[in-house]
């Protein structure tokens, strides 16, 4: 039998519930069987006990999905949010994942697109005109899909090249604020072995965000892509299928609102800047200049199965680049605080799998495979101040118009330094930063079938993944170079001891002297208590950029290497023909991720070793210098899940009721001037998933999925909170709605002799919950109200017709938010979309 089969390279826990509806016209039956590889065998979503939702090409055509991002409004457990850039795009499955703008923090949910593995969610941000469906496995997938996949997986599937004749499409959207959508593809055979497919996709639209002080606009789309596969199957037993694509991205985006003013936005005024305070959902900012993304994502992959009867041997090689170059004005002001914010990313990946599957024609199924993958990060970062920079710092602290002197201009006089020599325009730091990843992993499953209605499976996997980091970062930034505590240490030991200087012999000899001169140091003035203190201290929130220590040094190697066995146990029965009942647990792992910014520290221990040197420089460490962390150490989750999924004549209904882990969550926030990256110690969630689908009659189809969830943090000591670090021991998970749900009806119906049409019609639904740990509830909170819809006509010759709108209620809600960069009495936030609607026109042909 010649090979026909619709896999990826690890889909082998698929499965749930196909969210599909009729074709245009009622001819079709009324629930679509929709059939999967699972554990590399085919079979229908119904029969697999994995809790998946499955949106097929017609269901992503009628509701007009041209973005993975938008998958959200049919799967419930699963979030999407859009950050400060175009490819800071984070998923989120059963309120669990992470990974966006710290690029060294790899995502918790996989994304997989036709068996390859996209490590960043930039390179997987793609129009696909040939899409076949996309699967959204929840819970941990590490048994077969390896590392970072301990939170779900997201996996693409595209159609193959055609063996048995041309056919082709093309497709013109128009839509409000001047989009333009084309798409085409065409497919067919050149031989009776070989077919090929060649499709392309544009996508532009205006941006809906206006930059108050030029009035132009921010949050557009201009992203364009083509891609080509090739499919040979020699004989009955061989097939080659080879896919190249390449995708550009040149956008400006994202654009942010202030949500809670404070008194730097007064400051901004005075130095002839603006901001426009506390009126989110205008979607308009003041800029002195608008953010820029350019992506470029190229790839080429090559599958091959070989079928030996009793087994199919299968491999996936595939090399793919992604390259970032991205710009903001991040004070989101007019002001020209920050003169440039610029990073460079560059990243490279190499994945091979192989892999044996076993026909399933027997008692027991098995899979044995492997996972390598390989993948070098490297950036070039500038951050550096801009002419407004200074003049705000000067008012702050007490300079013209609201005093005669500044307190940088006194600390300059201080050190007789010139006035002006602290936080000079194009003064900031160069950063340098690479990233070398290795991992492979090693894996198995069996499904043992004990009796006629009931099967056991057994998985495990290995994987070892190693990370070599580097960090050099070279600052211009003098002001932000001074240590506060050591320049009144020196010289109070000094006078304590009558004129000797703080080496560590005369240390050792005065310990008094010692205890008394940090005292003294380290004590911030108050007015109420003698001058024993160091009235330099409150200038230290000025120093921006504090200095960093690059690594690898002596102490710090910037090595990881983490390793991890997984395992998957399900017992599936089947209770009737159209029942099943199944039980399971299955475990995830992801491996340390590296905090690559700017903001990355050493940790306290490795703090203490760095300033073990004993002269006065090394007295407290590196100058200016605190600690933190330079890595997030691995994630291990746990879930334990039972299910039915049922299939009626005219419906049918699929429950999962899980419990759910993740011990060294990977939490990163942004806190205003950089990233925190640490691991809380565990975060669960207990919940309920409920989809079902029901036609009381042959026209009408209703459609309704809903996610139950109660997240918590068991344990987290250290988290960033609003006001400085909390433990959040017990309480919610931010982000996280307690109930999300999506209600739908299409009614199908006949036009004319020639021609079949449909209305659709869906009610998305997130309950208020609190966005980020460290801005409260009350300041930022997310709910969700949205109605989106379309209809369509297609006639007989080929032709379509679709009419559609997305949120067209406009419903109003921030989807993130982050206390503002240099001025964190401020929150800025980040509205979502408005009301948007379009009309497609598609050909196909035959």
């Amino acid at each position: 039998m010649r090979i026909t089969r619709i896999t990826m390279s690890t889909l082998a826990m698929a499965a749930s519930l196909a969210m599909t509806g009729p074709a245009w016209g009622q001819e079709q039956a009324i629930f679509e069987e929709i059939v999967v590889t699972a554990a590399k065998r085919q079979q229908t979503l119904q029969e697999i006990p994995i809790a998946v939702t499955v949106v097929t090409a017609d269901v992503l055509q009628k509701a007009q999905i041209v973005d993975i991002k938008d998958l959200q409004s049919f799967v419930p457990s699963l979030r999407v949010s859009q950050l400060q850039q175009s490819g800071n795009t984070s998923f989120f499955i059963r309120g669990f994942g992470n990974g966006s703008n710290n690029i060294g923090t790899e995502p918790s949910v996989g994304v997989f697109i036709d068996g390859v593995y996209r490590s960043r969610t930039a390179s997987a941000l793609a129009d696909y005109p040939s899409l076949e469906r996309i699967e959204v496995l929840r819970g941990p997938q590490s048994t077969l899909f390896g590392k970072n996949a301990s939170a779900g997986v997201i996996s693409v599937i595209t159609a193959k090249p055609d063996l048995d004749g041309f056919s082709g499409s093309a497709a013109l959207t128009v839509g409000d604020y001047s989009q333009v959508i084309v798409k085409g593809e065409v497919t067919g055979p050149l031989s009776d072995t070989v077919a090929i497919t060649l499709s392309a996709n544009s996508n532009t639209r205006d941006g809906y965000f206006t930059n108050l002080a030029d009035g132009s606009k921010i949050n557009e789309i201009d992203r364009y892509g083509v891609r080509g596969q090739l499919l040979f199957q020699p004989n009955d037993h061989l097939e080659f299928r080879l896919i190249a694509d390449a995708d550009r991205n040149d956008e400006s985006c994202c654009g942010t609102v202030n949500i809670q003013d404070g008194l730097s936005s007064t400051l901004i005024a005075l130095v002839g800047g603006q901001v426009l305070t506390e009126d989110p959902f205008q979607r308009a900012q003041y800029y002195n200049y608008n953010p820029s993304n350019e992506i470029e994502s190229d790839g080429v992959s090559l599958q091959i199965d070989y079928d030996f009867d009793r087994a199919t041997l299968t491999s996936i090689t595939s090399s793919r680049s992604l390259s970032r170059v991205e710009d903001a004005d991040s004070d989101f002001t007019s002001a020209d605080m920050l003169a440039q914010v610029l990073s460079d990313n560059q990243i490279d990946t190499f994945t091979q799998e192989l892999r044996l599957t076993s026909s399933g024609d027997g008692a027991v199924d098995w899979m044995i495979g492997g996972f390598y993958f390989d993948e070098t990060v490297d950036i070039d970062n500038r951050l550096t101040f801009g002419t407004d920079f200074r003049p705000f710092f000067d008012i702050f602290t007490g300079g013209p118009p609201l005093g005669p002197v500044s307190a940088l201009d006194a600390t300059e006089d201080f050190f007789g330094i010139p006035r002006g020599a602290f936080q000079q325009p194009g003064t900031g730091f160069v950063e340098v930063m690479s990233q070398d990843n290795t991992s492979y992993s090693i894996f198995g499953q069996i499904d043992l079938h004990i009796g006629d209605r009931t099967t056991l499976t057994l998985g495990a996997n290995y994987t070892d993944d190693e990370k070599d980091v580097g960090i050099d970062i070279t600052s211009t930034a003098l002001f932000s170079s001074l240590d506060f505590v050591q320049i009144v240490y020196a010289p109070t030991f000094t006078a304590l001891t009558g004129g000797l200087p703080p080496t560590q012999d005369n240390i050792d000899a005065n310990p008094v002297a010692d205890l008394t001169a940090i005292a003294i140091a380290t004590t911030e003035c108050d007015p109420a208590v003698p001058p024993a203190c160091n009235s330099l201290l409150p200038l230290q929130p000025l120093q921006f950029l504090p200095p960093f220590m690059s690594f690898p040094n002596a102490v710090e190697p910037g090595h990881t290497n983490d390793s991890d066995t997984t395992w998957t146990v399900r017992l599936a029965f089947d209770a009737t023909d159209s029942v099943n009942i199944y039980i399971g647990a299955a475990t995830g792992f992801k491996a340390s991720s590296w905090n690559l910014t700017r903001d990355s520290r050493p940790f306290a221990e490795d703090m203490a070793a760095l300033g073990a040197g004993g002269g006065p420089q090394d007295r407290f460490g590196p100058p200016n210098l605190v600690s933190g962390t330079r890595y997030a150490g691995p994630e291990e989750a746990i879930a334990y899940e039972i299910g039915l999924k049922a299939r009626f004549d005219r419906g049918s209904i699929n429950i999962a009721i899980f419990d759910q882990e993740i011990e060294g969550f990977q939490s990163t926030i942004f806190v205003g001037t950089g990233f925190v990256l640490a691991n809380a110690g565990k975060q669960s969630t207990t919940g309920v998933e409920l989809e079902a689908n029901f036609a009381p009659n042959d026209s009408l189809q209703l459609m309704f999925s809903g996610t139950w969830l109660d997240p918590k943090y068991d344990s987290f000591t250290g988290a960033q909170g609003p006001t400085g670090p909390v433990d959040l021991d017990g309480e919610d998970v931010a982000g996280v709605s307690d109930f999300s749900m999506n209600l739908s009806a299409i009614y199908s119906f006949d036009f004319g002799s020639s021609a079949s049409g449909f209305v659709r019609a869906e009610y998305v639904h997130d309950s208020e919950a609190q966005v980020v740990e460290n801005v409260a509830k009350d300041v930022l909170s997310r709910e969700v109200s949205t109605v989106n819809a379309s209809i369509g006509l297609a006639w007989d010759n080929g032709f379509e017709v679709l009419l559609w709108g997305r949120n067209i209620t406009d419903d109003e809600y921030l989807t993130s938010g982050f206390p503002t960069t240099v001025q964190t009495d401020r929150v800025s936030a980040y509205p979502n979309q408005p009301r948007t609607y379009g009309v497609t026109f598609t050909k196909r042909f035959e």
